[in-house]
């Protein structure tokens, strides 16, 4: 018999674990198959799930954080809120830019001899 044809009295139980590494070492060994019927699966909602952060230490030039801090108050937003807008949309712009083709690097490549 196949694994994904088997019924639920024939599935595993779900092990009680300890800890949430002790869980997570589990299913990364595991196939989830043989334990839950994903047939009945449904899409779940967590709207007040909030990204986890990372603090960093970052060194700015002066100048350039007092623009920062003067552009955040304009808009009436923490700079550090600000600069998180920033970052990302800079980081999706290069994503973007990478998936592209560059045609100038082509034809550079195409136009120069190799030694």
């Amino acid at each position: 018999m196949r694994k994904q044809n088997r019924r639920k009295s024939e599935r595993k139980p779900v092990p009680t674990f300890r800890t949430e590494r002790e869980e997570r070492a589990f299913w990364e060994t595991h196939d989830t198959t043989e334990y839950v019927d994903w047939t009945k699966a449904r899409v779940g909602r967590v709207p007040n799930l909030k990204p986890s952060t990372t603090t960093i230490s970052l060194r700015l030039p002066a100048p350039l954080l007092a623009d920062l801090k003067t552009l955040a108050n304009k808009r009436d937003v923490p700079y550090q809120s600000l600069l998180k807008v920033y970052l990302a949309e800079r980081v999706t712009a290069e994503h973007d830019r990478a998936a592209q083709p560059n045609p100038y690097k082509a034809a550079f490549s195409q136009g120069r001899k190799r030694s």
